[in-house]
Formats: C-alpha cells, structure tokens, sequence
C-alpha cells in the first residue's frame, strides 16, 4: 500500500487503514446484533398522548448507528479507494458471518440450572425462562444476518461506485456531494432489501411493514447523513493535520492505484 511514501508516513496511513477498519466492523457488528429489535420512534419522544398507543413509525435499534458506518465507509474510500473499501467489507461480513455462527452455537449448548434457577423470575415477578429468552433473541438475530450481509455487501459495493462516480465530478472540492449523495443511493437499497430478506422471506412480516419500516429508516439514514455533514469535515481535517496536507492530497489522488 502507498509503496512511494517514507516509513513514517506508511505507518501512519497504516493505522489511519486499522482505526478506521476497527470502528468500521465494530459498529457493524453491534448494528447487525442490537438490530433484532424494533422500537416505535414517538414513544421514544414522548409523542404519543397515551403510553398505551400504539405509535405508527417504526425502525430497527440497529440503525441508529449505522450512518456512522457509511460515514467511517466515505473517509475509507477518499483515503483508501475503493478497493481498500471492498477489502474491509467483505472482511467485515466474514466477521458478521463467523460471530452468527458462534452465537447460534451457544444457543444450542445445554443451561445450568443455577443459572436458570437464578433468573427464573422478571421484575415483576412473573416466571421468567431466561434461555428460552436468549435461545429466541440471538437465533431471530442469526436470520437478519442472512438478509443484512446481502444487504450489506450490496449497499457497499454501490456506495463505493456512487461515491468515486461523484469524486470524479467535483474532484477535491464538495465532499458533501460525494458523501451524502453516495449515501442516498446506497441506502435505498440497504434499507428495504434487508428487511424484505430478513423479515419478509425469511420471517413473518407482511410486506407493508417492510415498506413501512424501510421507509423511516431510509428517510432516518438519509437525514443524519446529512446531520453528520459538518462531522464528515472534521473527521477530514484531522486527518488531513495527522498525514500533512501535501502527502493528504497526495494519497487521495493515488488512493486506487496504490492498493
């Protein structure tokens, strides 16, 4: 990677590649397995009258950090190209894939019986099966996997192209374009496939729910994405201070042909 540059900065574009990486899978990881759940946004902010309405407006606890994913995927591929973005992807959803696996294998493995002695009942005392609870939390989070690896994989790769179609547009200048704009379209397709695949194939949704649900998360990413704008230029100038903004230039305009 970057052959050209001295030791110090290749070492320096090295752990800027394993910071950002690590934040990069981390986030997805905890997005892929807090994301089994489904809370209604105007509970959360108080805008139902009565706490026992029923809210309309639903979406995945999964994708409240997930613009930080593709937040993390922009800087990759403006420093890294897109096959240093391709790289991390397809590591991460091997991660994703492996983590499924290790946990559903855990929920197969026997219980002590202290332990269920020991948590045998809930706050309000009513009897509680906390394997039951576990068994059912992490296996329905297995089967998203299933849908948001595809989902992933498939944002990804468009996100990248998307995201490099508008950098050769506006060059160095409207990294708002090519970050929220990649973003749009890329979410488009990661908001709805996931949930067709995950709730509608492959569990028992009806399909207007997943029209219902993909629509506020879509509007939810599209809307932070553009929030997170001012971030985005943060997160660019220190790292543009970290490399020295003449090498920072540099390595942006050599990003795909040094990987």
């Amino acid at each position: 990677m970057n052959s050209g540059y001295s030791p110090s900065v290749k070492r320096k574009l090295f752990n800027l590649y394993i910071f950002l990486s690590a934040f990069f899978i981390c986030n997805a990881l905890i997005a892929e397995f807090i994301g089994v759940k489904i809370f209604n946004i105007e509970q959360a902010f108080g805008l139902l009258k009565n706490s026992s309405d029923a809210g309309k407006i639903n979406m995945s606890i999964g994708v409240i950090i997930w613009p930080f994913v593709f937040l993390i995927s922009d800087l990759l591929n403006e420093y890294f190209g897109k096959k240093g973005v391709r790289r991390i992807s397809f590591i991460t959803a091997g991660l994703i894939a492996y983590a499924a696996v290790i946990i559903y294998a855990g929920t197969l493995l026997p219980p002590a019986q202290f332990w269920l002695d020991a948590n045998n009942i809930d706050n309000n005392g009513n009897a509680f099966n906390i394997n039951f609870a576990y068994q059912t939390i992490f296996r329905q989070g297995v089967g998203i996997v299933i849908g948001s690896i595809t989902a992933f994989l498939v944002s990804q790769l468009i996100d990248v192209y998307v995201f490099h179609f508008f950098r050769k547009i506006t060059g160095h200048r409207l990294l708002w374009v090519r970050a929220t704009g990649s973003t749009i379209v890329s979410q488009l397709i990661d908001s709805f496939l996931i949930l067709f695949i995950a709730f509608y194939l492959l569990g028992n949704w009806q399909f207007k729910d997943v029209i219902s649900v993909g629509t506020v998360q879509y509007l939810y990413k599209v809307g932070l994405a553009i929030l997170l704008t001012p971030l985005i230029y943060l997160a660019h100038g220190i790292i543009n201070r970290y490399l020295g903004s003449d090498y920072s230039h540099d390595v942006i305009e050599k990003a795909d042909r040094d990987w």
